[in-house]
């Protein structure tokens, strides 16, 4: 696929509509095209109105820069949808994406970063003034079908397409990248496609990680109480970082981990760094996440990437070391952490045999931990 990120907003309106007219009628009901500004709160009314089953096929181009930042925010990772004042939030994994209305209602969209969602219905758990930070506007093209969106969008491709947008949507939709059984990437963060269920050169249970200039928080839970000698052990093979810098600045951020979350909302996130020593913790840079989530290094540098480590870590003592203060009662979820969004690299990764020890207990979290 060509670099949609590069596409000039004008330049996507006016090949899309070539495209539209030469479209069979029959194949189309309705089209729009939709500025979402970047700078403004969400949410923005499109004045569209959709009927309960009806399908809908969106793409979108155009970026969301930060004053006084370099990194920016594609469209494929910005951009939201709601139907209805109150209808649930979702998004794509792609510049394209394409669903069904639950309901009906009229069609909301959203800029999303620098916000955090707080409420499924997509309220805001940071403040309105975030938003003056932000610059640019996303180009929104809604298409309405008649029928199913893939056939529409496979008559589509016949006539052409613009910079590989619809060819990845109708790969999206006919290749669906399949979520490991039993975790579930974190609502406020939107779905992904970087974690899949892969296998170790043994042939046993592994999930497999590929990142490029996105973000995905994968999650299970799992209740266990926390007691002084409760481990995590994991074997992992990292073998490409997606920053070759120190990771605690927020235009650096970028990583891959494997973290552990509390019931008092806390958790430890534990990560192999490009140039960080062993031992290194410190909290979030991204200002919605420095009061709950704490960065532990426990493997630096190019040395061994490409080889399967065994990993443990007694999270009592890691817990009083790196956050202190009252501990928590139980571990409450395992989650998986991939971020590549602020400087655009790729990352891969895998991870196995992902368990809890305590005394003689062992506690599975992957299906061959």
């Amino acid at each position: 696929m060509n670099d949609i990120h590069a596409l000039d907003p004008a330049d996507f309106r006016s090949r899309f509509e070539t495209l539209l007219e030469r479209l069979p009628k029959e194949e189309l009901a309705e089209h729009s095209f939709v500025d979402v500004p970047c700078d403004r709160k969400p949410w923005l009314d499109t004045g569209i109105d959709l009927a309960e089953g009806e399908s809908v096929t969106s793409f979108a181009v155009g970026k969301t820069q930060l004053q006084g930042a370099d990194f920016w925010f594609g469209a494929d990772f910005q951009l939201w949808f709601r139907i209805g004042a109150d209808g649930e939030i979702f998004r794509g994994t792609r510049a394209s994406h394409s669903f069904t209305a639950e309901r009906s209602g009229r069609l909301y969209l959203a800029s999303y970063f620098p916000g955090e969602w707080s409420t499924r219905t997509g309220g805001l758990a940071t403040p309105d003034e975030a938003y003056l930070q932000a610059s640019g506007t996303l180009a929104v093209l809604i298409l309405r079908w008649r029928k199913a969106p893939l056939e529409g969008l496979n008559k589509l491709a016949e006539i052409g397409d613009v910079e590989g947008l619809v060819a990845s949507e109708i790969d999206r939709l006919t290749h669906p990248i399949e979520t490991p059984p039993g975790w579930n990437y974190l609502w406020f963060a939107g779905p992904a496609e970087i974690y899949r269920p892969c296998r170790t050169p043994e042939e046993k249970p592994a999930i497999c990680c590929h990142t490029h200039r996105d973000v995905g928080l994968l999650q299970k839970d799992i209740v266990l109480p926390l007691s002084p000698d409760t481990r995590l052990r994991w074997a992992w093979r990292m073998d490409r970082l997606p920053s070759a810098v120190r990771e605690d600045t927020l235009p650096t951020h970028d990583y891959l981990s494997i973290a552990v979350e509390f019931d008092n909302g806390q958790d430890i996130t534990y990560y192999w760094s490009a140039e960080l020593p062993v031992g290194t913790g410190y909290r979030c840079p991204i200002p919605t996440w420095t009061a709950r989530e704490t960065h532990v290094v426990i493997r630096s540098g190019s040395e061994g990437l490409g080889r399967w480590f065994d990993e443990e870590r007694n999270v009592y003592r890691d817990y009083l070391e790196y956050i202190g203060g009252p501990l928590p009662g139980n571990i409450v979820r395992v989650w998986l952490i991939a971020v590549s969004l602020f400087q655009g690299r790729e990352g891969d990764g895998r991870y196995a045999n992902i368990a809890f020890v305590t005394g003689e207990r062992r506690v599975p979290v992957t299906a061959n931990g």
